[in-house]
């Protein structure tokens, strides 16, 4: 059984449905979110810049002087276990993706989960404190129409703009995922799976996850 399944997933999928039911298929806890919580109590920045800039490829000096004193969380400077100076010498960009891949790892050590994007299937095949056997990485696609449909019912994206902003979110994942894992998002050689939502829904994709993760 695959103790770790990672869940990637293209905007309007139903990714983030999908991992929540099969977490409670398997009675195990389900990551998603909550994963910025943690990144911002290892980083030091606030929570609202690493959910701004997570999926944003904005590096660079100028960049991290020009926002670093605005977004850091207040009253963290030289207390143990917030940033050193060398650490806060990395572009911010950096920072958020090295606590995030540090909060993946330590969820992934604590036991059986889903965990749902970050670069998690990318970070826990290549580090030696997970070992890859006990990992399933998944990637979740669909039609561009039914991601716009989806997006603008559970998503709340207007209907005149649905279509370009499903694609520039994609993109920015791509990117994201490109830049600092070096290899390509949603790319078959990377993934133990890759499953079209729309061609199950949400719940039957769940129940295929579930038994390949039950099976192998």
């Amino acid at each position: 059984m695959k103790k770790i399944i990672t869940i990637s997933r293209e905007f309007g999928s139903g990714g983030h449905s999908i991992g929540q039911m099969v977490a409670q298929k398997l009675g195990v806890p389900f990551y998603d979110k909550e994963i910025i919580d943690m990144a911002a109590q290892q980083s030091g920045l606030s929570p609202d810049f690493i959910k701004k800039t997570e999926q944003s490829i904005s590096s660079g000096l100028l960049y991290t002087l020009l926002l670093g004193a605005s977004y850091a969380a207040p009253g963290t400077a030289g207390i143990p276990g917030n940033p050193t100076k060398a650490s806060l010498s990395l572009p911010l960009a950096d920072q958020v993706f090295n606590a995030q891949r540090k909060v993946v790892i330590d969820l992934a050590k604590q036991g059986p989960c889903v965990i749902v994007g970050r670069c998690s299937d990318y970070i826990l095949t290549h580090t030696s404190q997970i070992d890859p056997k006990d990992v399933l990485n998944v990637f979740i696609y669909a039609p561009l129409e039914d991601k716009i449909k989806r997006a603008i019912e559970q998503k709340g994206l207007n209907p005149d703009t649905a279509k370009k902003d499903v694609k520039l979110i994609d993109k920015r994942r791509a990117n994201h995922y490109n830049t600092f894992t070096e290899q390509t998002w949603g790319n078959r050689n990377h993934y133990d799976l890759l499953i079209n939502s729309s061609l199950f829904g949400l719940e039957k994709t769940a129940d295929v996850i579930v038994c390949l993760a039950k099976d192998v």
